[in-house]
Formats: C-alpha cells, sequence, structure tokens
C-alpha cells in the first residue's frame, strides 16, 4: 500500500508526494498528458522527438544533464503512445536543483534551430536502426496498422514515416510545445526522504508562475470493432519465419485488463507456460514465443509472435498455437495455475513498490489514467481474477475475426 498526498497548484499542476524517510534519495517525475496518439497523421513521432529536443536547453540552462550529474544524480525519460515522461533521482538534500530543472525547461525551451536539426538526425538514426535496417523492424508499423483503421494507435511511437520527423519545422515544434507542455496538462510526483510541506513550498516556488494552457479535450476517431481477419506476408531477409498475432483487448482502465494480463502469464511467462511446454519443448515448433498486453489507455492489444524452427511451415506452427488458444477458450485453467501465475504479479508489484523511481512514475500513470488511487487496487484487482473470467475473456479475445496477423517468410536466393 502506497500513502500520498495530492494537491493542486492554481495553474493546473497536479503534484503527488509520497514520503519515504528511510530513503536518502529522491526521484521527482514529471509525466504530460501527451502522446503518439495525439499527433497528426501527417506529423507523427512529434511526442518522441520532442522527448529529446528536451534536453537541449532551455530558457536559462543551455545543458539538463549537467546540473544534475553534478548534484549526484541522473536523469531520462520516455515516451508512450499516451504520456511522455521524465524522471530525474538525486540525493534528496539536492532536491531543489531538480525542480529548477523541470521549471525551467516546462517554462520555455530554448527554440534554437540548430539543436532541433541535431535532435532530428538522432531520432532519424534510432528510426533507421531499430525500425528499417534491423531484422523484423518494421513489424510495429505493419502491425498497427493492420490492427487499427481509424484510432491513432495505428502508428508507433517512432512516427509512421521517416519524412515527417525529417520535416519538422521549428513552428511544428513550438506550436506542440505551447500546447501540451503547459502545467495544467502535467503531473508531478515526488518520492523518497522528502516531506510534503517541502514539496509544496518548492513546488510553488518553481512552477507556481507559470502560466496554465488551453485545457486539451480529445477527439480521437474511434475504432469499429473489428469483424474479419487481416493478415500480410512480408517476404524478406530475415533469420527465421516468424508469425505476429495481435487480438483487440481491453483499456488499461478495464478490470478485463488484469485478467488479460494474466493470460498471457498462463501462455507465456516461464518454462512451465503452455506455449514454452507445448510449442518449443514438446513439439518443437518454435525456437521461441512470447506473448504481451499493452497498457494503453484506450483499446490495446494483446499481441503474440514467435520465430519457427526451420523445416517447420508457417501453417503448421499457426495451427498449433491456435489450438492451445482453443484450448483456453473451451477448458477452465486448473486454480493451481492461475494461482501460480497471480503469486509472480504479486511478487512484481511488491518488489516494484520498494523503489521510489517505479513509485513516482506509477503514480503518474495512474493520475493521468483518472484516478491514482487505483494503483492500490492493482494487486487485489489480479487477486479476485478467477478461473471463470480467464475462460469467459479469452473466449472474447480469441477469436479468429478480431485477429491481425503478419508473417515473415525468408527470403530465398533469387528472390
Amino acid at each position: 500500500m502506497i500513502s500520498y498526498n495530492r494537491f493542486q497548484l492554481e495553474n493546473g499542476l497536479r503534484v503527488i508526494v509520497q514520503e519515504e524517510p528511510d530513503t536518502a534519495l529522491v526521484a521527482v517525475n514529471i509525466a504530460y498528458d501527451v502522446g503518439a496518439r495525439d499527433e497528426h497523421p501527417d506529423k507523427t513521432g512529434f511526442a518522441h522527438l520532442f522527448e529529446h529536443l528536451m534536453f537541449s536547453g532551455s530558457k536559462n540552462i543551455p545543458d539538463f544533464d549537467m546540473p544534475i550529474q553534478q548534484a549526484g544524480g541522473e536523469c531520462n525519460a520516455f515516451t508512450s503512445s499516451d504520456l511522455t515522461n521524465y524522471y530525474d533521482i538525486l540525493p534528496v538534500n539536492n532536491l531543489e536543483v531538480a525542480f529548477w530543472l523541470e521549471s525551467d525547461r516546462m517554462l520555455s525551451l530554448d527554440f534554437d534551430p540548430q539543436s532541433l536539426e541535431i535532435q532530428k538526425k538522432v531520432v532519424c538514426e534510432e528510426f533507421k536502426e531499430n525500425f528499417i535496417n534491423r531484422p523484423y523492424g518494421n513489424v510495429w508499423h505493419q502491425l498497427r496498422a493492420l490492427s487499427y483503421q481509424s484510432h491513432p494507435y495505428r502508428w508507433p511511437v517512432i512516427g509512421k514515416d521517416l519524412s515527417h520527423v525529417e520535416n519538422a519545422s521549428l513552428q511544428d515544434m513550438q506550436a506542440f510545445f505551447y500546447k501540451y507542455y503547459r502545467p495544467n496538462n502535467a503531473v508531478l510526483v515526488v518520492t523518497g526522504g522528502v516531506q510534503t510541506a517541502k514539496v509544496k513550498s518548492l513546488a510553488q516556488k518553481w512552477f507556481g508562475e507559470i502560466e496554465k494552457g488551453e485545457t486539451n479535450v480529445r477527439k480521437l476517431p474511434q475504432e469499429a470493432a473489428q469483424k474479419q481477419f487481416r493478415s500480410l506476408t512480408l517476404t524478406e531477409e530475415v533469420p527465421a519465419e516468424a508469425i505476429y498475432l495481435s487480438f483487440h483487448s481491453t483499456t488499461r482502465s478495464d478490470p478485463d485488463y488484469y485478467v488479460s494480463d494474466l493470460i498471457t502469464d498462463i501462455l507465456a511467462v516461464g518454462l512451465s507456460s503452455r506455449f514454452y511446454q507445448k510449442l518449443v519443448k514438446d513439439k518443437e515448433l518454435f525456437s521461441y514465443i512470447d506473448t504481451y498486453i499493452s497498457s494503453d489507455l484506450d483499446e490495446g492489444l494483446l499481441v503474440i509472435y514467435g520465430h519457427v524452427m526451420p523445416n517447420i511451415s508457417l501453417e503448421d506452427a499457426e495451427a498449433a498455437l491456435w489450438e492451445l488458444l482453443e484450448d483456453l477458450k473451451n477448458k477452465p485453467v486448473e486454480n493451481k495455475e492461475l494461482q501460480k501465475v497471480k503469486n509472480k504479479v504479486e511478487s512484481q508489484i511488491f518488489f516494484a513498490e520498494t523503489s521510489v523511481t517505479n513509485n513516482a512514475i506509477n503514480l503518474a500513470f495512474y493520475e493521468i489514467m483518472g484516478d491514482v488511487s487505483e494503483m492500490n487496487r492493482e494487486a487485489q484487482q489480479y487477486s479476485k481474477v478467477d478461473t471463470d473470467a480467464i475462460q469467459r475473456v479469452s473466449q472474447r479475445i480469441f477469436q479468429r475475426e478480431n485477429c491481425s496477423a503478419v508473417y515473415y517468410r525468408c527470403k530465398k536466393g533469387g528472390q
């Protein structure tokens, strides 16, 4: 159970404090309620590009990293489809350094053309390295575009097309910043050896004078229910033939999210999982197979992917995979099997709560999701999942008409 205090500044900045008096470290996390889903279809990759740009210098601080390092700390960030998150970890006696740095870049970035060009090149190289030049690298572009026809989840965080980042202008970045990087669109979380009164004083001192922006109201195109199987076959120079299946699942706030998450554990987590035992060990159809559920705030995906063994056809491998999914739909799991994966999840939650960094990130995420108190009900949500729920959700998700598939075939000589 995580104890926390919550308050809000007049400019709309939400602040959450978790006091951990036994630690000499502090994590300062600021999450902005903007991600890849907020981008225009012709200007994608901007949220991720902006994550890089935020480290390029602000109004009064030309180098963000150096003051953090001089204060004995470290910093990092990540972007998802739903939010952009920045965190600093440093000794508690240098807490104000993080407030100074984070408030200054929220106040105003240094919109320098040279800095923008540098970060565009960095992001473009990342795009090429991870999504163009790497085997299977384009799968997330292909699978998302196949799975979503309307919703902006149809492109990955890196962007839909390399040219979108290449053509991003300084004016584009300024408009993005002043629309989304406002205090009323952000959540500040401080966890560690701090007192709420001190955080409240620092928050008012460093963030209180930053003007709020307009309220952003999302009007995202909604995805219609998928009613037919979709597939795409790619013939490329890959080390092994592979199958990627995606199924529309649920939103992150839906109680069935926890059921779906346990289903992925039953199927693919550990050497005793069904996929490993049946498809890797016994039948030797796959050299590797895994599954996960996305934690998207809007309706996400449950994805299954695996590399097929040499001399095994994609058709035979997929048929065996579907056979296991049908088995999960038609036969209730045993309580022992379900309890085993529950125990793993419970231990993961417990150990995650011992990290001030994890707590800062998670508190911000749940606040943006809509209710920070849900973080303390997470273990209970997993605990109350029963075998009937596993079967019910499996029957709903694992329908062929709810599936999109990308198949990789190895390019043969002369093709």
